[in-house]
């Protein structure tokens, strides 16, 4: 079972949900992890939109996509990421999850309003958009994180 450092555990998730929980060892749940992302990906067409978004076929990127598979994705992936972040730590660190769960969320409505935004004259589509979302996210994430810690502080004082 390899110790892995809480960077390179998100860097792998990142790369591939599953991977940090496979290279540490959890294989069933690494395996489940990998399932989940390929069905989700293979549902949505999600590799095809991609593609499209990369050669700025925006509007083809939104035809192809099943928006009800691709729903599931942020979610999945966050967390397949948040568990190999919080597995790879020397000991419980609290609230660690809202980060991760944040971005989810973010990313989950930058999905579900793409189809309708424009941003300087632009329309990022259902790749870019929900991709940028995430450092929203994790900054709302971090924040409440921080507030929370800070309440506890002074709670204990």
């Amino acid at each position: 079972m390899k110790k892995m450092s809480k960077l390179e555990a998100v860097l792998w998730s990142i790369a591939f949900p599953g991977f940090s929980q496979l290279l540490s060892g959890k294989y069933i749940k690494g395996i489940f992890f990998v399932i989940l992302e390929f069905m989700i990906n293979v549902n949505s067409n999600f590799n095809s939109a991609i593609m499209y978004s990369f050669l700025g076929e925006i509007r083809k990127a939104e035809l192809v996509l099943n928006y009800q598979w691709l729903m599931f994705y942020p979610c999945v992936y966050m967390f397949a990421m948040w568990d190999g972040y919080r597995s790879a730590m020397p000991a419980e660190e609290k609230y660690s999850y809202l980060p991760f769960v944040f971005s989810a969320y973010f990313v989950t409505v930058g999905l579900m309003i793409s189809p309708k935004v424009t941003v300087f004259n632009v329309h990022p589509g259902p790749v870019f958009l929900p991709m940028s979302f995430v450092i929203p996210g994790i900054l709302v994430g971090f924040l409440i994180k921080w507030i929370l810690q800070l309440r506890e502080k002074k709670l204990q004082i």
